[in-house]
């Protein structure tokens, strides 16, 4: 009998749904989307989108669907090695989702659609680019008819970069507690005042706010909104939304890690002498994919990207991950996926009974984790046993590189400096004590010019 195994995360839309057979992943297509479905594939607008690299692409397959009474098509999507989630994002990464699909909208437009969905949960990254990972979300254009995702791409895009922009750059954390967007009534309340002086922010997102709670309960005035968008105004509404992301750029916030590589007690050669150390490592394990947890803007990262290894570069500092991304762009990588991630609480399990968006761990395991320059910060500054921390690891990949920072080095003085010294066990003896619990140590490095040390673990 087949392995079947239905995406949670699809459950909502009547279109179609994702789900795994044999361990391969497929969209079904219902017979409610049979009439948009046919025009799609007769359109072009599937093949222009793919081209561009702003849509995954997929082919119908002849397999058995997993619901027979309602299935019209089965197609294979492309499938990703990782999901990211909005409040996962940069600035940068997010605007760049915001504006693909402002992009695919007018494209579909122009071809008689519109996105029916425009949710920053169908963006993912691919490359250097967003690109759009759900071929249901498009609809058939009926003519004087609004566009009905526009509240919901002010909420999951706008009110977000508006925040990031002009409040807080932290605050995509919003995301995580309302994952169907941030309510326009409460981005109202925590923009600046003088937003409203800024024609498009004050159009989609106070007006919007003030008009969603005057008519939350009148029918009639949705019936009498309903056939008074004509052409030029739907498509006067997508360039104003265009025009105003594209003015929004964050506050300069300097953070701590910011930069990290800047201040450190390495040398210029120690530094690529130790990058060179981490490769002879990554070599050694043979991973497919590697996560860098506390990555700053990925330097390290790159040991293994350039080599061809899918790569996510996590840290905490959006800052770093922004910066992270740009370089990304800059240099048109394929491998390397900048992400905010806090480690001491990482991305939970979020939506209807804890299963539409995974959490950071039941997104893994990867096949090799870095830490490097980390474990000082998670175990003196966060309180966390040594025991803990490599449970967790080997909870989250197969080989770990990771590096031991003494006390005696500048960086766990400089945590140390503001804080009694409550941390006996934390020498190198307890640090490999504490991890051949749930590893074997496979390689260890003296890291030349400082007293640290790298290590290759495997999971027992």
């Amino acid at each position: 009998m087949s392995n079947l195994n239905k995406i949670a995360a699809s459950f909502r839309d009547p279109s179609g749904f994702m789900f795994r057979r044999d361990g391969i992943l497929y969209r079904q297509v219902n017979k409610h989307y049979q009439r948009q479905y046919d025009q799609l594939a007769g359109s072009g607008l599937l093949e222009s989108l793919w081209k561009q690299g702003l849509l995954i692409r997929s082919n119908e397959v002849d397999v058995q669907p997993a619901e027979k009474e309602t299935v019209y098509r089965v197609i294979q999507p492309e499938e990703l090695p990782y999901i990211s989630y909005p409040y996962e994002w940069s600035f940068s990464q997010y605007k760049d989702a915001a504006l693909a699909t402002l992009q695919i909208h007018k494209q579909a437009f122009e071809k008689g659609f519109i996105l029916k969905d425009a949710s920053a949960y169908n963006i993912q990254f691919v490359n250097d680019k967003a690109v759009l990972i759900d071929t249901l979300s498009f609809d058939i254009y009926e003519p004087g008819e609004p566009w009905v995702a526009y509240r919901q791409f002010c909420q999951h895009f706008l009110a977000p970069l508006a925040l990031m922009a002009l409040t807080d750059i932290r605050l995509s954390q919003l995301m995580r507690v309302y994952i169907d967007g941030i309510p326009l009534d409460m981005a109202s309340k925590l923009l600046p005042g003088s937003t409203k002086f800024n024609l498009g922010l004050n159009l989609h997102i106070h007006t919007h706010a003030a008009a969603q709670m005057k008519y939350a309960d009148d029918t009639s005035a949705k019936k009498q909104n309903k056939g008074q968008m004509n052409r030029n105004a739907f498509l006067g509404l997508v360039d104003s939304l265009e025009t105003t992301i594209k003015g929004l750029l964050p506050k300069g916030v300097k953070t701590e890690w910011g930069h990290y590589y800047e201040d450190t007690n390495y040398s210029d050669q120690a530094l690529q002498e130790k990058r060179a150390l981490v490769g002879k490592l990554v070599e050694q394990a043979k991973p497919k994919t590697l996560w860098d947890l506390g990555a700053n803007t990925g330097f390290f990262t790159r040991v293994a990207s350039e080599k061809g290894i899918f790569s996510i570069a996590f840290d905490i500092d959006p800052l770093a991950v922004e910066q992270g991304w740009q370089e990304v762009k800059a240099r048109k990588e394929s491998h390397l996926l900048p992400l905010v991630l806090d480690l001491t609480n990482p991305s939970p399990a979020l939506g209807w009974a804890n299963q539409e968006r995974s959490s950071f761990l039941q997104r893994g395991p990867a096949d090799c984790i870095m830490a490097l320059a980390l474990i000082h910060h998670l175990a003196i500054s966060n309180n966390v046993p040594l025991v803990t921390l490599a449970e967790f690891f080997a909870q989250a990949g197969k080989w770990l590189i990771i590096e031991f920072v003494p006390k005696e080095d500048s960086q766990v003085q400089r945590l140390l400096a503001t804080r009694e010294d409550i941390f006996p066990e934390y020498t190198l003896e307890g640090f490999e004590r504490a991890f051949s619990t749930v590893f074997h140590i496979r390689a260890k490095e003296a890291i030349a010019g400082s007293k640290r040390w790298l290590y290759l673990l495997e999971s027992k």
